[in-house]
């Protein structure tokens, strides 16, 4: 963040405000950890802080603390709305487009008109906050949390609930602290936060170890359903609405399922696609190794975006069709994917 804009912004929080805390749509680890840990430290320095989520997030994320005190925009529209219109300011996480929190929900958030403050580790974030601390290099934006509250001079108030939150959101956006973006710095900060009272192992466990019977009969399924192409160092698995169904699915049972497509040796790209009834659509996620860029994939094709080696997009097409889309387009790709990375 520009020191200017933090500047001005350190002289609006320093009388108690009412305040906003927004993540967007199918928020995760990353994006509810930290807003979680920003509301709880907001709220220790008497301001009044409320974490408004746009929709249900998974319930393995349940237990952090602060989780109990949510709005979610989709079910308690009521009170999600009362709290924007009367908020001071609106802080906006773990996303940079306003569009990123659903149609309803943009349409509010486009009608506000206090200030919003953005904190997010994602490219090309759009110009609607007028305090913006955007930086794709950085893991997480838990990380990017923690960074804030050291521009604000006060780490030493970090609790262990905060420590909790943000260690969370960082343990889960760097895949247990596997991927290339996670730093040295990261791991200090890490460490910082174990030694202000995060328990590693039992965060952990919270949200990897806490699988129901039916979560692990759907992996079984979408592992039945992956393919490979190993010309195109390229593989990807398929859950339909009805397989989704015949295992009980809940919000969060595919939470990292590519990542097993990732696994594949010599696989450089790794995609799922996800049928959505609810919203009409085939939801993909998709993740690379090396310099292979999915968020250039994904913007150009499937109306996405996101980081390098991690994106999300989507297709109006039925699940059939975007398949044969996607496989259509990667003789395109073959020599960036042939050489995107080398053990």
């Amino acid at each position: 963040m520009e020191k200017g804009q933090l500047n001005k912004l350190q002289s609006f929080l320093s009388t108690p405000k009412n305040i906003v805390i927004v993540p967007h749509r199918n928020p995760d680890g990353d994006a509810m950890g930290s807003t979680l840990a920003l509301c709880q430290y907001f709220n220790s320095k008497n301001h009044t802080a409320t974490v408004v989520a746009p929709n249900e997030y998974p319930e393995f994320l349940h237990w952090l603390p602060g989780s109990e005190n949510v709005w979610l925009f989709d079910k308690q529209n009521k009170q999600s709305k009362r709290a924007i219109e009367n908020s001071d300011i609106i802080f906006l996480l773990d996303f940079n487009a306003l569009h990123r929190v659903g149609d309803d929900m943009a349409k509010t958030l486009g009608e506000y008109k206090n200030d919003f403050a953005m904190i997010d580790h994602h490219q090309q974030p759009d110009d609607v906050a007028a305090y913006l601390y955007s930086d794709t290099e950085i893991c997480s934006t838990a990380q990017m949390v923690y960074h804030f509250l050291e521009m604000m001079n006060d780490t030493d108030s970090i609790t262990k609930d905060i420590a909790t939150c943000i260690y969370t959101g960082i343990m889960t956006d760097t895949g247990s602290f596997r991927f290339r973006s996670t730093t040295s710095t990261t791991h200090k900060i890490v460490a910082d936060l174990i030694d202000k009272g995060a328990e590693n192992d039992k965060i952990h466990n919270q949200v990897y170890d806490a699988n129901s019977h039916n979560r692990l009969l759907l992996l079984g399924q979408a592992l039945i359903n992956l393919k490979a192409f190993p010309e195109f160092k390229t593989a990807f698995i398929t859950l339909s609405e009805a397989e989704k169904n015949k295992f009980g699915y809940q919000k969060g049972d595919t939470e990292g399922v590519v990542n097993y497509a990732l696994s594949l040796k010599d696989i450089n790209f790794a995609v799922i696609f996800i049928e959505d009834a609810e919203q009409k659509i085939i939801k993909i996620s998709f993740r690379s190794k090396g310099s292979f860029s999915v968020n250039q994939f994904a913007r150009k094709h499937f109306s996405g975006g996101g980081h390098d080696n991690a994106s999300g997009g989507k297709s109006d097409r039925s699940l059939e069709d975007t398949i044969t889309y996607f496989t259509s387009l990667l003789p395109d790709y073959k020599n960036e994917l042939q050489g995107s990375y080398e053990e």
